[in-house]
């Protein structure tokens, strides 16, 4: 709290003084027009630095605000299925799945719940330090300006854990949200949802302030022939709450501040079986824009996780992880120095530390005593230091990069004593250290106006999550045993592509890649009901991505596919594994999105997506069938800046199974319609 409270007034004391004008020297009135007329305006953006020339050598994605607020669900998630490539653990949105599946990769790359894509808000890493999942509840849509998604493109000046790909989360400047935006909504299951954003110039610079609050009753996750007494709805009950400054320090230098908290509960499947997680976090900023650019970032994130499992025979609580307390420090520092005519050179240095500890109690379903009590924990930490030119010929652009990072696992433990305090299993795993060198090349060529052509190539770099390394879990029937002894995934990948602008009004986009993640790690079964993550040789994925967006008048219309071949290679344990396809990665993707503007303020708009069948498990056991959902947004302009707002999730209510183990099959959003208001947008 003391820190969040220190942030604050640190923004405050700076935005005030540097935004007044100065007066300590007083002037004659006769002066005071002439240097009112020289006197050099301040602008600040609240972003980091340009994006790199190299940008477009690496398949990107760019989501405009307009886009991002008019999602039908509302969610940010939905918002990212709009990118080729782009894909959750499971299907499920951050309403109705458990917050510890909510790992988001790109490239069909697979994963067990973990982020193969490194996402950050503002620069700050989002992942959580534990278990490696993204709290997709705590980022309001309504508070951003932009995404930046690039798919591969290895680790680079991004930092380790870019394995996938990129996703980059950039706050609205003022211009974008006015004074104040807000919003309230209610859909057929009487869910509420509403939030607010309230901007305030300081001077020259600015504060924002948001909020918002989601809850309702869930729908059933559960088949109807599947359901029994205790079978619950997905209810869910989760806020957030933020507060952003930004202050010039000189002409070209600003400071960026941000403390956020956000908290969100939720019950799946049975009635007891409630998951708890919240965090709070800080962030200090400074990004210079003269001749010798920098970006110089520190932040700190306090996190915790609780679930109670409920067995699904005799539907009482089995195990409380009552508590998962983890801490992630970390920072930054970017030089971009002109040193070189036509270069474009970026030197600089990142660290991520992220420590953690489990705390749960098993407990007998036939007696509700306490049979064991489990801690298990320890810190991974990161030191990276890169160097990476991009060089401008003409119209070539040539970009190469290195990067070092120093890795470590240390403090890793395991721990199960009985009632009576007794050790029941104990693991004391040693610490280990290690450097990894990456690195990154590719060029741009400006073939024609109107046609680029790219190429690239590219390693990356993810150290195993505490969760991956010393928490065990359960998913009725199947238990899954966590691995001290996991090693880092290693990432080669090799992709070209163009960029081919026909007529002004369209633009297409197409990336063949060949990606190969080493040591990857995987949900291996290893005897019925039960696996262990283990490292797999390698998952091998060749695919396809390509997009088109076109606007004709107030017609637009926005498509995106993806198609890969994943293959796992290797065996594990004793099953031969190799020639399978990951778990939960489709083959087919698709999305097409038509929209049409009549006139301001309106906005009408259609998506239609496709996902392709997936395995649930390594063995190809348990199918995933395909889903094919329709959803919609409205917009009309009511009074000023107040519009009705009508939006529509699965219109057609396809049945989407997000998760089949054995035949207990978890589904997801049935049809939902929701009714609200909002102002400013």
């Amino acid at each position: 709290m003391m820190l969040r409270l220190s942030v604050c007034v640190s923004v405050l004391a700076l935005s005030l003084p540097l935004g007044a004008p100065l007066a300590a020297e007083e002037q004659s009135p006769e002066q005071e027009p002439a240097e009112a007329e020289t006197k050099p305006e301040i602008i600040v953006t609240g972003r980091g630095l340009e994006p790199a020339l190299s940008s477009g050598i690496y398949a990107t994605t760019i989501i405009e605000r307009e886009t991002i607020v008019s999602s039908p669900s509302g969610r940010i998630e939905d918002v990212l299925r709009n990118v080729a490539g782009f894909q959750q653990f499971r299907r499920s949105d951050s309403r109705s799945s458990n917050p510890s599946a909510q790992g988001v990769t790109l490239r069909a790359l697979g994963g067990n719940a973990t982020s193969r894509a490194l996402v950050l808000l503002d620069g700050v890493p989002l992942a959580d330090p534990f278990f490696g999942y993204i709290p997709l509840s705590a980022v309001p849509p309504e508070t951003l300006g932009q995404i930046r998604v690039t798919r591969g493109g290895g680790s680079g000046p991004f930092g380790a854990g870019a394995l996938a790909g990129t996703i980059e989360l950039d706050s609205a400047d003022p211009s974008a949200t006015g004074p104040f935006l807000g919003s309230a909504a209610i859909n057929d299951r009487a869910e509420t949802e509403a939030s607010g954003v309230l901007t305030q110039r300081l001077g020259s610079g600015f504060a924002v302030a948001s909020g918002r609050w989601d809850r309702g009753q869930g729908f059933f996750t559960t088949p109807e022939d599947q359901r029994v007494p205790a079978t619950a709805r997905a209810g869910f009950d989760s806020w957030n709450a933020a507060l952003r400054g930004v202050a010039p320090l000189t002409g070209d230098v600003e400071l960026q501040a941000r403390v956020a908290a956000f908290r969100d509960t939720r019950t799946l499947r049975f009635e007891g079986a409630d998951s708890l997680s919240e965090g709070q976090e800080a962030s200090l900023r400074i990004v210079g824009r003269g001749e010798w650019q920098f970006d110089a970032l520190a932040y700190v994130q306090a996190r915790d996780f609780g679930n109670v499992v409920i067995s699904s025979t005799r539907f009482t609580p089995v195990l409380d992880q009552r508590r998962t307390p983890s801490t992630g420090i970390g920072g930054k520092f970017e030089l971009r120095p002109p040193l070189l005519e036509g270069h474009d050179i970026r030197i600089g240095a990142d660290y991520r530390r992220a420590d953690g500890e489990l705390q749960e109690d098993a407990i007998s379903a036939f007696t509700g005593s306490i049979t064991e009590r489990r801690r298990a924990g320890g810190a991974t930490e990161n030191l990276g230091l890169f160097i990476e030119d991009d060089w401008q010929i003409g119209p070539l652009i040539v970009n190469g990069g290195l990067r070092a990072d120093r890795t470590s696992i240390t403090d890793g433990f395991y721990r199960a004593v009985d009632p009576a305090g007794a050790v029941v299993s104990e693991i004391i795993a040693p610490d280990r250290a290690d450097w990894t060198l990456s690195w990154r090349a590719g060029a741009l060529f400006y073939a024609t106006r109107r046609l680029d052509l790219r190429v690239a190539a590219y390693t990356g770099l993810r150290l195993p999550t505490l969760n991956e390394l010393y928490r065990p879990f359960v998913v009725f029937p199947v238990v899954t045993q966590a691995n001290a002894a996991l090693e880092n995934e290693r990432l080669e990948g090799i992709e070209v592509g163009f960029d081919w602008q026909p007529v002004n009004a369209v633009v297409f986009s197409l990336t063949a890649f060949d990606n190969a993640v080493e040591n990857a790690i995987a949900n291996v079964t290893i005897a019925p009901n039960l696996r262990q993550r283990q490292n797999l040789p390698a998952i091998e994925a060749r695919g396809i991505e390509a997009s088109v967006a076109a606007k004709v008048g107030a017609v637009s219309l926005d498509g995106a596919l993806a198609w890969t071949d994943a293959e796992v290679r290797g065996q594990g344990a004793s099953l031969d594994l190799d020639g399978n396809r990951p778990t939960q990665t489709p083959e087919f993707a698709a999305t097409l999105t038509l929209g049409w503007q009549p006139v301001a303020g309106w906005q009408v708009a259609g998506t239609l997506r496709h996902v392709s069948a997936q395995f649930e498990d390594d063995l190809e056991s348990d199918v995933l069938p395909a889903a094919t959902t329709l959803d919609a947004f409205l917009a009309a302009p009511l009074v000023d800046k107040l519009s009705l707002v009508l939006r529509g999730e699965n219109l057609t209510d396809e049945t989407i199974v997000t998760r089949n183990q054995g035949g207990s099959i978890d589904l997801g959003v049935p049809r939902t319609v929701w009714l609200g208001l909002r102002y400013g947008f």
